[in-house]
């Protein structure tokens, strides 16, 4: 079991930037490929950022593209997810996953079953 240690939610007014952390418990997060999804009320789970292991294919949802960033800190063994102009369409619970490398990276968000989850932090944004 790969345990995902998340930070970084909370309220904020529209027009702020949040970044979410998570860390990869006890492993090497080289091992895995990295993303963020959110679910909002009544809504299904969304793939909002991702990025490979080796860090060279990233990928963002449209509605977040151009004002998001998802990167990899070796030194912390962690991903990071900042997000630029909040708006309240963005609260959500954000959910890091993680996906061992021994599947393909595009099943992080195409095939999500084998996906390990952190346990979700909330995102709020006033308007």
């Amino acid at each position: 079991q790969v345990r995902l240690v998340e930070s970084g939610g909370g309220s904020v007014q529209a027009g702020a930037s949040l970044t979410l952390s998570c860390a990869v418990a006890e492993r090497p997060h080289s091992d895995y490929h990295m993303g963020w999804f959110r679910q909002a009320p009544g809504r299904e789970r969304e793939f909002v950022a991702g990025i490979s292991r080796s860090g060279t294919v990233i990928d963002y949802k449209d509605s977040v593209k151009g004002r998001s960033t998802i990167s990899r800190d070796n030194a912390r063994n962690r991903v990071l997810l900042q997000v630029d102009s909040l708006n309240p369409e963005d609260t959500a619970v954000y959910y890091c996953a993680a996906l061992h490398r021994t599947y393909p990276y595009r099943n992080l968000y195409s095939n999500p079953k084998n996906n390990y989850w952190g346990q979700g932090t909330q995102v709020t944004v006033a308007s």
